[in-house]
């Protein structure tokens, strides 16, 4: 079987298994749909919320960051692990304890204010939409390529299967699809870095072959006898202070995401969120550990099959086959004498996302440090993704990549979709509009608010503001700049009121907002060819900015809550129930002080 009949097959089984589980999942109660009826076990929730935290961005990009930067890569792997673990250890019981719905429902009723309630959902929606975005390019890419279509019709499948068991299910569908689509993606990630391990290292254990065998030792001489620097290197495309800060705001912003808070809700009890923390975070050092490997493997393949190629043909783009840009057939002999299969290359072409351009016409195509004779252009997105193709691995496999880049990017994307329904649903309309809401009608309008984010992630997905790594760092970026501090502050220090959040809020996402947009608005709106603005803050990239705006959230937020009142005796109360652990819980001290 060819791998487009293999990768049918694999999205078929798949889906098909998505949308069973969203149909026996569905449910008619707006606990069911926002937090799954707070009966989800430890070790399922562990699968559901590594699937949700590890989205395309994890699957797809991560590796290709890495093996493009490398030493400054791994910024990203310290920052999203790093983060985690920050979120596991300081921040989910205490949450768990509060025992609300919605991050904007702990920032409403930790500030006596439905003022910071809506700064906190405009602020959850921004994350949110700006993450997704992340994720249906993710999904795009992958049906561009496996399945020979549009991007915009890739975007669309994953669209109607996100619908389907989100509307339906809400939390519990989505929670119970994310448990599948962990096993998916695992595997799918795990077995090509195991073959690809094995062929060029001869030991199958990624984690031991990236520190026990000299790949790393012959990368590094490849990439100076091609005139780069090496690729253990450190600093090489990014400052101390960028790196340092890029770190500081996905770690951040890992432990304010509210599509992974939330998933510390649906479980029975605070011991359950621990044990479920737990499990995410082995779940999650499954890939993490493997992903610097096939980083490595996948760049050392390129380089070894892509450089000095010869070019035997050359397909010129037109508006009668549709290329977006000219493709090469190209052939190349291993240092064995054999002759490469380097079709994959011709395919990749026709996405778009891989070019080659003959500057020297000297027949072959050569990979350069100086951009101006550099021959090759290469998505970061397609590295994961193309690496078996370049390893020569079965089509098979090839294909199940294609199902895990698929599971990865829509069991994130559903919980994302489920944040800006539950911010608008349960937290607008129930909390603020419609108190005497029924379940029917909470339930309705959750649905109602699943499809119109729907929507917009899709337009997103086809318009994207960049590559999927670097649109996922910037949703982190606000999530450090906006709910960190106010999280943080919110659980230990029970002088912060209601003004100094608001304030440290808006003020912390404005400036990240301010400073992103400024410096991508080239990429984001049609006619803008130049930045309105370098990176002008210290040199630090956009990446990296949240960290700033959660400085400046902090100390805002810190000065306006001591120059103005404290919070009533019954909030203060309520902080200092969040630490006790045999105290009654929170919403039971909120809830008696409303009666």
């Amino acid at each position: 079987m060819t791998t487009e009949a293999w990768t049918f097959l694999f999205v078929i089984v798949t889906f098909a298994g998505y949308l069973y589980i969203g149909w026996r999942a569905r449910v008619t109660e707006s606990k069911g749909f926002f937090v799954a009826g707070q009966g989800v076990p430890p070790i399922a929730n562990g699968a559901a919320t590594a699937a949700d935290w590890m989205s395309a961005a994890s699957f797809i990009s991560m590796a290709g960051l890495i093996s493009f930067m490398g030493y400054d890569g791994t910024v990203y792997l310290m920052g999203w692990t790093g983060g985690y673990v920050l979120l596991a250890l300081l921040l989910a019981p205490y949450l768990r304890k509060f025992g609300k719905y919605t991050v904007p429902d702990f920032v409403g009723d930790r500030y006596y204010s439905d003022g910071a309630r809506i700064v906190a959902v405009i602020a959850a929606i921004f994350v949110s939409v700006t993450y997704v975005a992340g994720q249906m390019r993710g999904v795009g890419i992958v049906f561009s390529r496996f399945l020979q279509v549009p991007v915009e019709a890739g975007v669309f499948i994953g669209m109607v299967v996100v619908a389907f068991f989100a509307v339906l299910g809400g939390m519990k569908g989505i929670t119970w699809t994310q448990v599948a689509q962990y096993s998916v993606l695992i595997v799918a990630f795990l077995i090509p870095s195991v073959a690809i391990s094995n062929v060029l290292t001869g030991n199958p254990i990624p984690q031991l072959a990236l520190t026990t065998s000299d790949i790393t030792e012959r990368l590094n001489q490849i990439q100076v006898d091609l005139g780069f620097t090496e690729y253990t290197q450190p600093f090489q495309g990014k400052s101390m202070i960028d790196v340092l800060c890029i770190t500081i705001a996905l770690m951040a912003g890992t432990a304010g995401l509210p599509h992974v808070i939330v998933r510390f809700y649906t479980v029975p009890n605070v011991r359950a969120a621990r044990y479920s923390a737990g499990w995410a975070l082995l779940f999650i050092a499954i890939l993490y550990t493997t992903a610097p490997a096939l980083a490595v493997f996948a760049r050392y393949n390129l380089v070894q099959s892509l450089h000095d190629a010869r070019i035997t043909s050359v397909e010129q783009a037109t508006e009668e086959n549709g290329l977006p840009n000219p493709v090469y057939t190209l052939e190349k002999m291993s240092d064995s004498g054999e002759l490469l299969d380097l079709s994959w290359s011709t395919t990749w072409q026709t996405t778009g996302l891989l070019t080659f351009e003959d500057k020297d016409e000297d027949g072959t195509i050569e990979l350069t440090p100086d951009e101006a004779t550099n021959e090759i252009t290469i998505d970061r997105d397609i590295i994961v993704l193309a690496t078996p193709e370049v390893a020569g691995l079965a089509p098979w496999v090839v294909a199940l990549v294609a199902a895990g880049g698929l599971a990865a990017a829509l069991s994130t994307a559903a919980g994302l979709l489920l944040v800006i329904s539950s911010s608008i649903a349960h937290d607008i309309y129930y909390r603020l509009i419609n108190p005497e809401a029924d379940e029917a009608h909470r339930v309705a309008a959750g649905r109602i608010f699943v499809l119109l984010g729907i929507v917009l992630a899709g337009y997103f997905g086809i318009n994207p503001p960049g590559f999927v790594g670097e649109v996922v760092a910037f949703a982190f970026g606000f999530a450090a700049a906006s709910f960190f501090p106010i999280i943080l502050l919110g659980i230990f220090d029970k002088r912060t009121n209601r003004e100094g959040a608001i304030a440290g809020m808006i003020s912390g996402l404005a400036f990240t907002a301010f400073y992103i947009v400024g410096t991508t608005a080239h990429k984001i709106v049609p006619g803008i060819e130049e930045p309105f603005f370098g990176n002008w803050c210290l040199g630090i990239s956009p990446q990296g900015i949240g960290a700033v705006g959660m400085v400046i959230n902090f100390a805002v937020t810190l000065i306006i809550s001591r120059f103005t009142p404290p919070p009533p005796q019954h909030v203060q109360e309520l902080v200092e129930s969040l630490r006790l652990p045999d105290h009654a819980g929170p919403a039971q001290v909120l809830d008696e002080r409303h009666q």
